[in-house]
């Protein structure tokens, strides 16, 4: 009776394990309240993903979108990465099926005449009218399986946790898409700031000719000397000179574009009037509910769901695991007999109840460090969404001041363009020198690169502001 108690207690224990770590809390890792986000033209109720089509609105742009999203290679590997994924995703939804394998065997053996089976074997008839031999042949095939009884959900767990990966990675693809996108348009208009400034440019080398040819006639006159056309000279080769270097930097561009759409070098055709189209102006509110759409943001918050079902199947390590084996087919001593049923049909089943009492040192280890993998995706997490929070705060407040900024620019250049007819015509009266002409012309094309730079800003500061809310392309 005491042994029959010790057994009982003995698989209680077994049942029961010992030392599991407790469950995690339910908490969501979401924030309550997500201050709100700077002005913006955005409906506030509107929580849903901008699309790219509200700012791309270039038919030209938006083929060249088509053709990076299907020959991009940074997005070529993210997919390849979520196959990956979900291969692993296969792998662990195998795991919780049983493992059934076919296989054959053959073997020879003999046992020692002064051993228990060699001394039986001896004696011991085969068949009727044959003994056992000596060199004994025993050869076998059938299907082997086992199967592990899911009972604390381990495996269904890590199948779950792939699973939330490979829609994380899916979540991961936009994100890709969505920064190629953006790459797409802000070099396609740093190619249209390029044509503007070489426009600018050329324009001012030809006023700087026409003045040129000036200067040479009144010298030729003798109303001039030799230093004042040398000095509008140097002018006019030193725009030369920037236009041969925008000219360089549009080719470098081109080349940037064209790795963008995952094409060798080749011309790219543009529309470089869109750089000057009316920019969207902020004036509303966008509910910061929009960032949690944004494809990093959700795929960072299903990381942490993966990392909390990794969790939960290390937790499940601490129990007791149960697992089922069988064994069939046909075995016998010789190819002769090994078709011939019943006889020589096998088979085992067998099942077995297994818990951790002692060294549980690898599971502790393993449930740490899930644990802590938990806590950072956790962090992971949160530093995204606060630094996405960041990221179009600042975007908006510098499209707001942008606006102004083009405005005081704008004026600037109206009032260097004046002063460079002024001071022509005041240099024809000899009113003022001719370094105050060179100075007009000089801080005039200065101003009207610099206007021409604020809008690109502009544009490329509202291509951040859509891919930081999470724009989304189709």
């Amino acid at each position: 009776m005491k042994i029959f108690h010790l057994i009982i207690g003995g698989l209680l224990l077994l049942l029961l394990g010992c030392g599991v770590p407790a469950p995690l809390s339910n908490q969501s890792v979401r924030p309550a309240d997500l201050p709100a986000i700077g002005k913006t033209d955005f409906d506030p109720n509107k929580t849903d993903t901008l699309l790219w089509s509200e700012i791309a609105n270039d038919a030209i742009l938006n083929a060249y979108i088509d053709s990076a999203i299907q020959n991009n290679f940074n997005i070529k590997m993210a997919y390849q990465k979520l196959e990956q994924l979900r291969q692993v995703r296969v792998q662990t939804k195998g795991a919780l099926l049983p493992q059934v394998n076919l296989g054959a065997a053959g073997s020879l053996r003999k046992f020692g005449l002064y051993t228990m089976d060699g001394a039986g074997n001896i004696v011991t008839e085969i068949i009727p009218g044959k003994l056992v031999p000596i060199d004994l042949p025993d050869i076998y095939t059938g299907i082997q399986a086992s199967w592990e009884a899911d009972i604390r959900g381990k495996l269904k767990n890590l199948d779950r946790a792939a699973l939330t990966r490979f829609l994380a990675g899916t979540d991961g693809i936009q994100f890709v898409v969505s920064g190629i996108i953006s790459d797409v348009i802000v070099s396609y208009y740093q190619l249209i700031t390029k044509d503007n400034e070489l426009r600018v440019i050329r324009e001012s080398a030809e006023k700087e000719k026409e003045a040129l040819d000036f200067i040479r006639a009144q010298k030729d006159a003798g109303k001039t000397n030799e230093l004042v056309v040398q000095q509008f000279t140097a002018q006019y080769y030193n725009l030369k000179v920037l236009e041969r270097e925008v000219m360089q930097e549009i080719v470098k561009e081109e080349n940037r574009f064209n790795l963008l759409l995952g094409r060798y070098p080749q011309q790219v055709k543009r529309n470089s009037e869109t750089l000057y189209y009316q920019d969207n102006i902020w004036k509303g509110k966008v509910n910061s509910g929009v960032l949690l759409n944004r494809p990093d943001i959700r795929a960072a918050e299903k990381n942490v769901a993966a990392a909390r079902l990794d969790v939960m199947a290390a937790r499940a390590s601490f129990y007791p695991s149960f697992n089922i084996n069988l064994n069939a087919g046909l075995q016998s001593f010789g190819f002769n007999y090994f078709f011939v049923a019943p006889e020589s049909i096998m088979y085992q089943l067998a099942g077995n109840l297994l818990s951790p009492l002692i060294n549980k040192s690898s599971l502790r280890a393993q449930y740490g460090y899930t644990k802590a993998a938990h806590a950072d995706a956790i962090l992971q997490y949160r530093q995204s969404l606060l630094t996405a929070f960041m990221e179009v705060s600042g975007d908006i407040s510098e499209l707001r001041h942008l606006e102004n900024i083009k405005q005081l620019s704008e004026s600037k250049l109206n009032e260097y363009q004046k002063a460079v007819e002024s001071s022509f015509d005041l240099y024809k009266a000899a009113r003022v020198s001719y370094l105050d002409v060179l100075i007009s012309q000089q801080n005039a094309l200065q101003a009207n690169l610099e206007l021409i730079r604020i809008y690109q800003r502009s544009r490329v500061t509202q291509v951040k502001l859509f891919r930081n809310l999470g724009g989304r392309w189709g």
